[in-house]
């Protein structure tokens, strides 16, 4: 097990690195959480935040109690108190509702104990001289000291279990199994798999690990490779979610162009991000997960729907032309994703990382559609990514329509 934040040394650290933190907003909406917003920003004070006990029963309350005292006696700023209080407490609030369905591995004492130790890793990981690095193409580290220089944390294994507790399993919707099953015949064969799929939340590769277990393909769920962008891999509390996931790590056009200094570094990692993944690809026998989107779906104010990002031609054409260089059959599937309200992500796109996590307890879903077919040409790699995009609309709402 892991151990929990017992000591004030790690968390200090953090408080040391405040300037590059993240705080909690006020916000005027009266219906969605606060945003977040940089240090130096108006802020809410962490006393007020953590005076709510989001309708918690009394055992969960008292655990919260628990927990914000741990957090206070280590982090004596109350900028930072912030976003750890609000997380933890979305925290504790998703995990009573999983409780209260049966789910015993969401008692209190176990869920603080998974809240600290994520907060532990984040801190451990994510920020000073020791902050992880992650290469162009990441292996997960799955805690085999031999083999990732001493390492002994299953970082695939604390995810999965961080998040699994708030998922509604039993009402977890999967769809094109016959699909699903043939891509991972392929996959088994030592062919390629492309999944074109729509992004909701940060917990998606957790999403996708889940809905695998519950198809009958956790022992395949670790091997899948994410395409990842810049803010999975430089968050505080995101890099330990990372460090358990194989990915392809890829700065997008909008963040290259966001700091003119240092675009020459991030096209050189591309350049290395790709060709690590033809490495992949040339191998064989690799499933590949990307959102061609380039970001997650994003709430309408206006209707309060959730559509699905555009996808990127140039991005799925990129990927087409992987394929074809690797000299290995490589097939493509539309993959739909239900993930919005596990972990909603802000409305608006936010260039800096540190946003505000908010969880909620829900069935989540996936739908594999059928094999795209690849045709050549400027009209054909069009229509190519039109049809991906449509299948995904298709089975997302699909998807709705069940899990609602």
């Amino acid at each position: 097990k892991m151990k929990i934040l017992s000591s004030a040394v790690v968390i200090v650290a953090f408080v040391a690195h405040q300037s590059n933190g993240f705080v909690l907003s006020s916000s005027s909406s009266t219906n969605r959480p606060a945003l977040v917003s940089r240090v130096g920003s108006t802020q809410t004070d962490a006393t007020d935040t953590a005076a709510s006990s989001f309708g918690l029963d009394p055992e969960f309350e008292a655990a919260r109690q628990k927990t914000e005292a741990t957090l206070k006696a280590v982090v004596p700023s109350e900028k930072m108190l912030g976003p750890l209080l609000h997380f933890a407490n979305e925290y504790l609030s998703a995990n009573q509702a999983s409780y209260k369905n049966g789910n015993d591995v969401s008692a209190p004492e176990k869920s603080v104990e998974r809240i600290l130790g994520a907060i532990n890793l984040g801190v451990k990981n994510g920020i000073g001289e020791n902050k992880f690095k992650f290469q162009s193409t990441h292996k997960a580290l799955r805690g085999i000291p031999e083999e990732e220089d001493g390492n002994e944390v299953d970082y695939y294994a604390f995810g999965c279990d961080f998040f699994r507790p708030c998922i509604d399993v039993e009402k977890t919707v999967i769809l094109g199994m016959e699909n699903l099953n043939q891509a991972m015949q392929q996959i088994k064969d030592g062919e390629n798999v492309v999944f074109l799929a729509n992004h909701q939340s940060e917990a998606d590769p957790q999403v996708m690990s889940v809905c695998m277990e519950k198809a009958g393909f956790e022992a395949q769920a670790p091997d899948v490779t994410y395409v990842a962008g810049h803010k999975v891999t430089t968050d505080t509390l995101a890099i330990p979610f990372s460090m358990g996931r194989n990915l392809i790590c890829i700065h997008s056009k909008k963040h290259i162009d966001a700091d003119p200094e240092t675009k020459g570094d991030k096209q050189r990692q591309n350049l290395k991000a790709m060709s690590g993944m033809l490495e992949k690809l040339r191998k064989g026998g690799c499933a590949l997960w990307v959102a061609p989107s380039g970001g997650r779906d994003r709430r309408d104010l206006e209707t309060g729907k959730v559509p699905i990002a555009p996808f990127d031609s140039k991005t799925v054409d990129m990927f087409r032309l992987m394929g074809n260089k690797s000299k290995k059959p490589t097939h493509y599937y539309p993959l739909s994703m239900v993930s919005y309200e596990l972990c909603p992500p802000p409305d608006f796109v936010e260039a800096g990382t540190g946003e505000q996590r908010n969880v909620r307890f829900v069935p989540v879903g996936i739908s594999v559609g059928d094999e795209l077919t690849s045709k050549g040409g400027l009209e054909g790699r069009h229509e190519f990514c039109v049809s991906a995009q449509q299948a995904c609309e298709e089975g997302y709402q699909e998807l709705l329509d069940m899990i609602e």
